[in-house]
């Protein structure tokens, strides 16, 4: 299964549990606290997904830059020990 088919099961799947949560489609009597949680979700889910995406771009640029120090300080010690 490709990456693309992973997000799209998952938005899928809990795309369809706050709907039947949000518009009762299953006549499950929720309470009304049930509904108003679910309300908001959607809003919450995506600034969730938005922090996690800004760390993981910043996680990159470290690991970068780590890689590229890491091969500097490995050629110092090659040259120093000839």
């Amino acid at each position: 299964m490709t990456k693309l088919l992973e997000w799209v099961f998952g938005i899928s799947v809990i795309g369809a549990a706050l709907a039947l949560v949000t518009f009762d489609l299953l006549d499950m009597r929720l309470p009304e606290a049930y509904r108003e949680v679910a309300g908001p979700m959607p809003m919450y889910l995506l600034l969730v997904f938005g922090c996690y995406e800004e760390a993981s771009k910043e996680l990159q640029a470290q690991i970068k830059e780590a890689k590229r120090l890491f091969l500097k300080l490995n050629t110092l010690m090659y040259l120093s020990s000839c």
